[in-house]
């Protein structure tokens, strides 16, 4: 199973990235200003939630890396502090899997909602799980910085395993496409396994025994639910890209709080009427953006908690309970009843 390829120019990723590496090369006394140059973002946004950044820009940040640091265990260390958490829903979905097998096959499934560099790939064998990396050297980005990104993404592989098993799980073997490097040890201290140069393709391999282990976070409710949202989001070009993804992230952010379109254009510094007219473009509009949270929100709700309906109906802005009800039917073409039941 493999993961779509990247948008490269999409603006539709928080920059924990970006911010990670800039952390990374600050210890090593290079100034933010520099690291970040030429890639369009300022020192001030790295840390800004409502900031969306691209694939692009990262690769941008990660050329800068390269030529103002000497420390070939820049990638490693960027890798190693890119736990889960910072990830959004994408990475609460991965730590709420019910077994590890889950854990490698959604975090290819939703890849794309993960500032995605590279395209990967998870195959199962008797005894082994294998992470392969098939376009490592066969895309846009220098092959220093595909190796710089390699490199960052072999090392999170190993740290998002340790957020959702709860515990060291290294891999067997790291296998990489390029002759071996002077600093070679450096990717056996970060990666916690030996490795392998010169190999015919780039690969991270797992004992295939791990698979059925349980995340220290499964849950099933909350598994299920996470999945869907995730299903949303990647499946709906309106939720993935663009502005309306913006809108989407925006108000998804701050579930229950329902900021109106003056609020969310400000965030997304642009004025409302340059908002309404890029999403006209878009087919779509802030209410109908609006009014997907709530629907997903209310079946969230309904489904896993024991609130009643007319809570509910706060909690998403509604002052009236006939009134979301009538909603509910509108979004759901079901009641709050049928959700339950559900």
């Amino acid at each position: 199973m493999s993961s779509k390829y990247p948008l490269l120019n999409e603006h539709i990723y928080a920059p924990y990235k970006i911010a990670a590496l800039v952390e990374v090369l600050a210890e090593q006394g290079i100034a933010p200003e520099k690291s970040l140059k030429g890639s369009g973002i300022e020192p001030g946004q790295i840390y800004d939630a409502s900031v969306l950044t691209s694939v692009r820009q990262y690769a941008a940040v990660c050329r800068n890396a390269i030529e103002l640091s000497s420390n070939p265990a820049t990638p490693f260390k960027t890798g190693s502090r890119l736990h889960l958490a910072a990830y959004g829903m994408y990475g609460y979905a991965l730590m709420s899997c019910l077994s590890l097998r889950d854990y490698f096959r959604l975090g290819v499934k939703y890849h794309r909602l993960a500032t995605p560099t590279l395209i990967i790939e998870w195959t199962e064998y008797p005894d082994r799980a294998v992470w392969t990396f098939p376009n490592a050297f066969a895309s846009n980005p220098s092959r220093e910085v595909q190796r710089f990104l390699l490199e960052q993404q072999y090392t999170q592989h190993v740290t998002h395993l340790q957020d959702v098993a709860g515990h060291s799980c290294p891999p067997l073997l790291a296998r990489f496409s390029y002759p071996q490097p002077v600093h070679a040890n450096i990717y056996s201290e970060y990666l916690g396994c030996p490795c392998e140069f010169g190999a015919e393709q780039c690969e991270l391999i797992y004992d295939s025994a791990i698979l059925e282990q349980k995340p220290q976070l499964a849950h099933t409710h909350s598994a299920a639910l996470l999945q869907e949202t995730c299903d949303r989001l990647i499946g709906q070009a309106k939720t993935s890209v663009g502005a309306s993804g913006e809108v989407y992230q925006v108000l998804m952010g701050k579930p229950g709080e329902f900021p109106d379109m003056e609020t969310v254009s400000a965030a997304l510094k642009m004025t409302s009427r340059t908002l309404r007219r890029r999403l006209e473009a878009e087919g779509t509009s802030f209410l109908a953006i609006l009014d997907d949270v709530r629907c997903s929100l209310a079946t969230e709700y309904l489904k896993t908690t024991k609130m009643t309906t007319e809570d509910v109906a706060m909690l998403l802005g509604f002052s009236d309970t006939a009134n979301f009800r009538r909603a509910l039917k509108r979004w759901t073409g079901k009641a709050a009843t049928e959700i339950r039941d559900q």
